[in-house]
């Protein structure tokens, strides 16, 4: 009889002891730590096919554009002297070794207008953003100075001189390219570069006119480009100023100059922005000898960004998940405490699944509508099916409501972080403060006794 006793007492400590209803909920939120990653890696997948949608988007209507030029290229020689041993004079000979290098220089003014007109381009349920550029390109060249390489005006080879500009995106391209220079018109023709980033156009040798020997040499070039996400120029000019409009509502400044910020203007109908960009804030000279830099790091411009990152803002969410499932169980466990119910651990694990379910939820219906609908509507599912299974389990219609009005206030919650972004960790610690005060405050009437 005693043993019975025993074991009848051991059997109902189980089922009453606190101690044992904290290690069961807290084993069932690790178990759910599986299914949330399940989660997190579909949502970086899809997040994945649509980066690759969108570059197939991309590469053929033209991808981003980065624009370096116009630039005056020069050959010059270089004279090496040789010395040769003669076996019939016993003597020495010297030779003449002619070495073509060239030198590169960038223009003393270099305006830019430009007109985008951006749009946004669908596969299935992905978007990307496009463009076409109108670029007037207008500036002048000054004589060039060779006098700092001691090289001689007899081995500076005028009659090969010639423009180019390169670009990363020559796809792109519709319209003929004719830059005037001076009085004379020339084609830019493509031409290779092995292992180079950008592209290069290049004109045929000048004439003797366009040639900037003793006076500045104006220039202009109309350009109309297809692209996508970015466009961006490198400051060449000794003053270089860029004037941009468009009709895309969501544009960020990048690169190392920002616009002035007096005259930029951005409204639901598009942005206006202006970049001065002078030689004395750069890093680089006005000429090279050998070879042209790759200076793209000192690129700047806009990309046009798409508002709204469903699948950034479902990876946010995911990240409160564990929040999520572990002040939801705390509720039931606080009212399981203090009421008394029994709540069975597979009826636990039934509301933690369909916690998760909201993620899926969120996903799916996010690819075809808004967040803000999407995230409303997984919610209200979730809310509704967990409260009306804790009306099942706790008999109660006021526990109902507590619980339904608990879920609501936390889902709303975490919706505001994700929307913040400057003040999501000051929210966040508060919203968690006030959240943990109310705890200790209904813990209070836990008999911590019956453990």
């Amino acid at each position: 009889m005693e043993t019975q006793k025993q074991k009848k007492s051991f059997g109902q400590w189980l089922k009453t002891s606190i101690t044992i209803r904290m290690l069961m909920v807290g084993i069932l939120i690790l178990v759910l730590l599986i299914p949330l990653s399940y989660i997190k890696n579909l949502i970086q997948e899809r997040s994945y096919r649509q980066e690759e949608v969108v570059k197939e988007i991309n590469q053929k209507w033209g991808n981003e554009v980065l624009l370096y030029g116009p630039v005056l290229k020069i050959p010059y020689q270089i004279h090496t002297l040789k010395k040769n041993w003669d076996e019939k004079t016993k003597s020495y000979t010297e030779e003449d070794l002619i070495t073509i290098k060239h030198a590169f220089f960038f223009p003393n003014t270099l305006d830019i207008d430009t007109k985008v007109e951006s749009e946004t381009l669908g596969r299935s349920i992905y978007e990307s953003v496009v463009y076409t550029a109108d670029l007037k390109i207008k500036g002048s060249f000054t004589p060039p100075n060779f006098e700092s390489k001691d090289i001689k005006p007899i081995d500076i080879l005028w009659n090969k001189a010639t423009v180019l500009i390169n670009s990363t995106n020559l796809k792109g391209i519709r319209s003929s390219l004719e830059l005037k220079l001076g009085k004379e018109s020339y084609s830019l023709q493509s031409k290779y570069a092995k292992n180079s980033y950008t592209n290069t156009l290049e004109t045929k040798f000048l004439e003797e006119a366009s040639l900037p020997k003793e006076h500045t040499i104006d220039f202009n070039l109309d350009l109309i480009i297809n692209g996508s996400e970015q466009l961006r120029f490198i400051p060449v000019g000794r003053e270089t100023n860029v004037s941009m409009t468009s009709n895309w509502a969501s544009p960020s400044f990048n690169g190392n100059y920002l616009p002035d910020t007096k005259t930029k203007k951005i409204s639901k109908e598009g942005f206006k922005a202006n970049w001065k960009v002078l030689q004395i804030n750069r890093k680089f000279e006005q000429e090279f000898f050998g070879e042209l830099p790759h200076i793209n790091s000192s690129a700047f411009g806009v990309k046009l960004l798409i508002p709204v990152d469903e699948y950034q803002k479902s990876e946010r969410a995911a990240k409160y998940g564990y929040l999520v499932i572990a002040l939801t169980f705390l509720v039931f466990f606080l009212i399981q405490t203090i009421s008394k119910i029994q709540i069975h651990p597979f009826q636990y694990l039934m509301i933690g699944l369909a916690l998760t379910m909201f993620y899926i939820l969120l996903i799916s219906i996010s690819e075809h509508s808004s967040f803000l609908q999407a995230y409303a509507i997984a919610g209200s599912a979730v809310v509704v099916l967990i409260s009306m299974y804790s009306k099942a389990i706790l008999k109660s219609f006021k526990f109902m409501g507590f619980i339904a009005t608990s879920l609501a206030a936390l889902y709303t919650f975490i919706f505001v972080i994700i929307q913040l972004e400057n003040y999501a960790l000051l929210v966040g610690s508060i919203g968690l403060f006030l959240i943990l005060a109310t705890i200790m405050m209904i813990s209070r009437k836990i008999d911590w006794k019956n453990e």
